[in-house]
């Protein structure tokens, strides 16, 4: 990067943000300091969440920003778009023409839908949303989704059949203190969320009871009182178990569950045949530890559940999560403090990135893009006629698959990586490869990047004002604290620049990113997502507005479900009775092993910023398999040794560690890392049939030693 970076307002006593990385977006303050950056990171003491905490990526934020191989000019290839081709640097009247010149081509040979688009997880509101307004309006085609279907999907759609809306957690952070037991099942917040740990820790001084759920120990586990080393694809078996002693002792909240919910009778059928000596079998938990959990949760006066993506990227990830919401609701842990279901947001901006018009089947505020009246409502705010909208399109990963068969033949790709973060990312490079053009807009020359014919400079988080959305459903503004340097401009301007080379520019006059959010604020509207009732004064004012908010008076919802009212239209929550179902591959003599993925404290995602921060990598520079001590018994493993992973789509070899409490058939490896590193090489592309969720944490395993 040239030169220090830029207060955006020099004048400013204090240069406040939020920082970049987890949904938790901690806030944070830039102090002039010596060195290469001109400021370090230290928290700040002002936003209601996590105030005065950082973790270790927060303080470390500007790391990837001032790094010498950031992006500052468009680029372009007059060659073949493949690793190690030059790049010719260019202007961004040549870039732009150019880019809207091919999308013409493209679209005149294949029509509309011959482009796609693939979004982020970690961007504004208001890019999240412009992103979904560029595809139908200027692009018309219906081929965009985003990197939050490999995070969030499995538990969106298990939220709405449960309850009929998708706020990620239903309860404010302030409540967990005030839970008496407290379930996490497949989430490591200690690593993912760290600074959301202090309020575990209320809790526990409390008295609180915490449960972990995970086949391997984790930072977090170390908080528990109980921890459950459960092999991945058995939640559903795990939970029918405890519901069953729920149930069969008669420990359920028959007054809660007769006024507010429907279906029992389908869940008492459902885990009939799963009493605690049956799950044991299967699971290997202690049948006692399965009552103790169960007649613990259902007899504490308050009480929450968490879950992450360890039980939800699973092609039966709808059905766990929502085996885990039958908990909450038959116990009558629902709408009071303390009580309440939530799953645990992994991106930056993950929550709000699905409600604005990014995901292929919805536009903003949640609304469902096959609805007539929701048609109706967003294109009067756009302007254009209901039937100039396109229909639904498929999921992230599918999108390859339409390269693949040739439906698809360009792609914009912007704040993401997928060659990284897809499974099974042979397949995905190679349809990369196909494409006549791929754009991406980034920070860096990322593993994507790569295969690209342009390279456009992105905005980072310091860069780029706007809002975002936490997990607890938190709208809070974000300011614009640096200047963006070279010719870098902010993401909301590219967006609408294209637009208008495209002939729609008339559809993108915004002067801030503020009147970018007063649009999506009107187009949210009688959604489920509202935020017609925020403005930047009130969200500034209030430091952050939970949704729905749908009039100006309105406060604000932290705590959902209140009033028992539920969003189906009958207003009760939906319990399911659900039938454990097997995982897309399951263990055979070629394959003994089962593999799964996930995050480590150091890292975040596809590590295109984590991996370009000094302090960051020196803790991490490589990824690790983690094994069982029988499973390293049984390879004959000696020090300075290696491992080979082969599955059905690849082969990795990696260095080991041997783990004691991880369970004894589970390899665990991080997903951070491209290239020769990269496990998602390994991993599964079976879709989850409701929220098209890849499998990524569970396929099998062939293990092999090598030796050094």
């Amino acid at each position: 990067m040239r030169g220090l970076p830029i207060a955006a307002d020099p004048e400013a006593e204090r240069i406040s943000s939020h920082c970049c990385f987890c949904s938790m977006q901690c806030g944070i303050e830039l102090h002039p300091a010596s060195g290469p950056a001109g400021f370090e990171i230290k928290p700040s003491p002002d936003f209601p969440v996590a105030a005065g905490r950082l973790c270790q990526k927060g303080l470390n934020a500007l790391g990837h920003t001032v790094h010498e191989e950031r992006l500052l000019a468009p680029y372009r290839r007059s060659g073949p778009a493949l690793p190690g081709a030059p790049w010719q640097q260019t202007g961004w009247e040549e870039a732009l023409d150019g880019i809207a010149s091919s999308i013409r081509s493209i679209q005149e040979r294949y029509g509309p839908h011959a482009v796609s688009l693939f979004g982020g997880g970690s961007l504004t509101n208001e890019v999240c949303y412009l992103l979904g307004k560029f595809a139908r309006v200027a692009l018309r085609t219906k081929y965009i989704d985003y990197n939050g279907r490999y995070c969030m999907s499995s538990a969106a759609a298990a939220q709405m059949r449960a309850f009929g809306i998708d706020r990620g957690m239903n309860v404010p952070l302030d409540d967990l203190p005030m839970a008496n037991y407290i379930i996490l099942a497949g989430t490591n917040i200690a690593e993912c969320q760290p600074t959301m740990v202090p309020y575990l820790l209320a809790a526990k001084k409390r008295g609180a009871i915490i449960v972990t759920i995970d086949p391997r120990p984790t930072m977090t586990s170390k908080l528990a009182d109980i921890h459950v080393s459960l092999q991945p694809g058995f939640d559903s078996v795990f939970v029918n178990g405890l519901l069953h002693v729920i149930l069969n002792e008669n420990l359920y909240n028959q007054a809660y569950v007769d006024a507010y919910t429907t279906g029992i009778e389908d869940v008492r059928q459902a885990v009939r045949d799963f009493p605690p000596d049956a799950v044991s079998e299967y699971t290997g938990i202690p049948k006692e530890v399965i009552r103790t959990i169960a007649r613990g949760f259902a007899r504490a006066e308050t009480g929450v559940v968490l879950t992450a993506r360890g039980i939800e990227q699973q092609i039966n990830g709808v059905e766990h999560t929502l085996n885990y919401i039958n908990l909450c609701l038959l116990t009558g842990k629902m709408g009071r403090p303390g009580c309440g279901f939530g799953p645990v947001t992994g991106q930056a901006n993950g929550q709000g990135g699905r409600e604005h018009g990014q995901k292929a089947d919805q536009l903003p505020g949640y609304r469902m893009i096959d609805d007539p009246e929701a048609r109706r409502h967003v294109a009067a705010v756009w302007g254009i006629e209901p039937e100039e909208l396109p229909g639904k399109g498929v999921s992230a990963y599918e999108l390859f698959d339409r390269i693949h068969e040739g439906e698809i033949k360009a792609m914009i790709v912007l704040g993401s990586n997928p060659l990284v973060s897809s499974p099974n990312n042979t397949r995905v490079e190679e349809a990369l490869k196909k494409l006549e053009l791929l754009v991406v807009i980034d920070l860096f020359e990322t593993e994507t990047a790569a295969y690209a014919h342009w390279l456009l400079p992105g905005s980072t988080f310091l860069e780029a004002e706007g809002t975002l959305t936490n997990l607890e459903g938190r709208v809070f503004h974000r300011p614009r604290a640096l200047q963006t340097p070279g010719g870098v401009m902010e993401d909301y301007k590219l967006i609408s620049m294209l637009a208008d080379r495209l002939g729609r520019g008339q559809y993108f006059q915004y002067g801030s990113p503020e009147a970018v959010f007063d649009e999506l604020s009107r187009a949210t509207a009688g959604g489920k997502a509202d935020y017609s009732g925020m403005s930047y004064a009130r969200i500034k004012e209030r430091k952050g507005l939970f949704w729905p908010c749908p009039s100006p008076e309105h406060p604000g919802t932290p705590r959902m479900f209140e009033n028992g009212v539920f969003y189906h239209p009958d207003g009760r929550a939906k319990l399911h009775g659900i039938e454990p179902k097997k995982p897309a591959e399951t263990t055979c003599r070629d394959y003994p092993y089962i593999l799964t993925t996930g995050r480590l404290g150091n890292h975040y995602l596809s590590g295109t910023q984590t991996r370009r921060t000094a302090a960051l990598m020196k803790k991490a520079p490589v990824p690790v398999a983690e094994i069982h001590p029988s499973a390293a018994e049984k390879l004959l493993l000696r020090p300075g040794d290696r491992l080979r992973l082969t599955t059905r789509r690849g082969t990795l070899v990696i260095d080991v560690k041997v783990v004691q409490d991880i369970h004894p058939t589970t390899v665990f490896v991080p997903f951070h890392w491209g290239g020769e590193h990269s496990v998602n090489k390994l991993t599964s592309d079976a879709l989850n049939p409701i929220s098209r969720m890849p499998e990524f944490k569970l396929c099998t395993v062939r293990l092999e030693r090598v030796a050094p």
